[in-house]
């Protein structure tokens, strides 16, 4: 959640709506290349490579009745100098046996941002496919996790995926049913290995997870080089963070993956009261069981956004499904060159003056950014977890910060901020974007891309001398 890129703005005006509902006038934004339309709902980050944008969204835009009906996913890819619509790919929603998975609250659409390496596109569907695809959008293969693990979803499949070699690495985002609340498949790996090239099934965890699993599985893997060892590291739906070595190049038969050290981020005090579990559904504000949603609630939560690297030390938080409220969180510092449980021993520091989270920390120049559910801004200091400042933006936060050039940037349900990176409290902006946004900006080649639940800008500094331009 860092980027090196120098000369970004610290504004932008997002425009107006043209009269005939075809996007957005380019002649009434400030500081924005171009602009293009998503659908309804998006909250997968865009990824620039080849001169490309891609981006996961709903298909509710459309204009084929059929596929507004079904609510599936939609992968674009724009043109990254002028913001023209080069392909996309659709993906109806699935309709397999509801019986066994209950798919009719996964409308969220391609929740995975796509990962480009060379000339190939990978990304996990809104049907729980992982997909490779051409930088034409020509599919070259798909692996189905639903038919083929099988797997049970909860509300979306979202992992990003992990390239790393020749093999991907991928959560399989197996959770509890729909309106359940015991996972129906708890034997079901939660993150597989795939030979890049064919699709073919290289290995997967045997850490038996889903038999602890919460509620979901939503953590996308990253890769850590620490101890001498090069570690996979992976956010379970059970609250424990694992570190695996990575998988053998091409074995003749799936392999299991060897666990190399585990973390429970919930401590006991968040699992236990009065020598008794804490339910982990007292923690859900709609089952009304104790929860005042003021964010004191303390109780077990699974780990939704991304560990962190940096330094031989893992960053990672945890959180819930937004829809159970606010909750206590709590944040870890994990030495990332112990083995086997080191949930006492690894710990470097921990920190609880936070909400539930489902964002991604961000580290650069020696200080930690992390957003809480609640919309609560930290700046800690990464080395001993002292906290430098607290900005409140009071709305629901579901994506993370980018720190680049300087800057913080964050976005909420409410807002698109700006604020200044450092040890002290600065707030440079506040813009209205129209529409929530639930994913994280990026930065590349000069440009910062905002995504709201419709729209995406491509954002520079009008001085850099490029017209508006709209992408259709």
């Amino acid at each position: 959640m860092v980027a090196l890129e120098k000369g970004l703005p610290d504004c932008f005006e997002p425009g107006t709506k043209r009269p005939d509902g075809t996007g957005i006038d380019p002649q009434t934004t400030r500081n924005v290349r171009w602009t293009a339309r998503l659908g309804s709902q998006t909250y997968g980050n865009p990824t620039v490579a080849g001169g490309r944008v891609f981006i996961g969204t709903n298909d509710f835009a459309l204009n084929d009745p059929k596929y507004h009906a079904s609510q599936g996913g939609v992968l674009k890819c724009f043109q990254e100098a002028t913001g023209r619509l080069l392909w996309q790919l659709i993906v109806p929603r699935t309709e397999i046996d509801t019986q066994r998975v209950r798919f009719d609250n996964m409308d969220l659409g391609i929740c995975s941002s796509p990962t480009v390496d060379g000339d190939r596109v990978y990304l996990v569907t809104n049907r729980c496919e992982v997909a490779c695809l051409d930088l034409e959008g020509r599919p070259q293969w798909q692996f189905d996790m639903i038919s083929r693990l099988p797997v049970c979803p909860h509300d979306a499949a979202n992992c990003s995926i992990l390239v790393h070699g020749g093999l991907l690495y991928v959560g399989t985002s197996n959770g509890v049913p729909h309106g359940g609340l015991k996972p129906l498949l708890p034997l079901a790996p939660t993150m597989i290995v795939l030979d890049k090239k064919t699709g073919r099934l290289v290995a997967q965890d045997d850490e038996r997870i889903g038999t602890r699993l919460w509620h979901g599985q939503w953590s996308s893997p990253c890769l850590a080089h620490a101890g001498g060892r090069t570690l996979v590291v992976y956010g379970g739906g059970d609250g424990v963070c694992y570190a695996f070595a990575p998988a053998e190049p091409l074995p003749r038969a799936v392999t299991k993956l060897k666990k190399v050290w585990s973390f429970d981020c919930n401590p006991p005090r968040y699992k236990f009261a009065g020598g008794k579990p804490i339910d982990y559904w007292s923690g859900d504000i709609r089952r009304r069981a104790g929860n005042s949603n003021d964010g004191t609630f303390v109780g077990p939560s699974e780990i939704i956004a991304t560990p962190v690297f940096y330094r031989n030390r893992i960053y990672v938080a945890v959180g819930q499904d937004p829809r159970h409220g606010r909750g206590r969180g709590i944040l870890h510092s994990i030495d990332a060159a112990k083995t086997g449980d080191i949930s006492e021993s690894g710990r470097l520091w921990s920190y609880d003056k936070l909400d539930r989270t489902l964002s991604t920390a961000s580290l650069a120049d020696g200080l930690l950014y992390i957003a809480d559910f609640n919309g609560a801004l930290h700046c800690l200091d990464a080395q001993t977890g002292a906290c430098y400042w607290v900005h409140q933006t009071n709305a629901e936060t579901w994506g993370s910060t980018l720190v680049a050039d300087g800057k913080v940037y964050l976005g909420t349900k409410k807002s698109f901020w700006v604020l200044a990176a450092g040890k002290e409290l600065k707030v440079l902006h506040e813009m209205h974007l129209g529409a929530p946004v639930w994913c994280t900006p990026i930065a590349a080649n000069g440009v910062l891309y905002v995504a709201s639940e419709k729209y995406l800008w491509a954002v520079e500094r009008a001085e850099n001398g490029t017209a508006p331009r709209h992408g259709p």
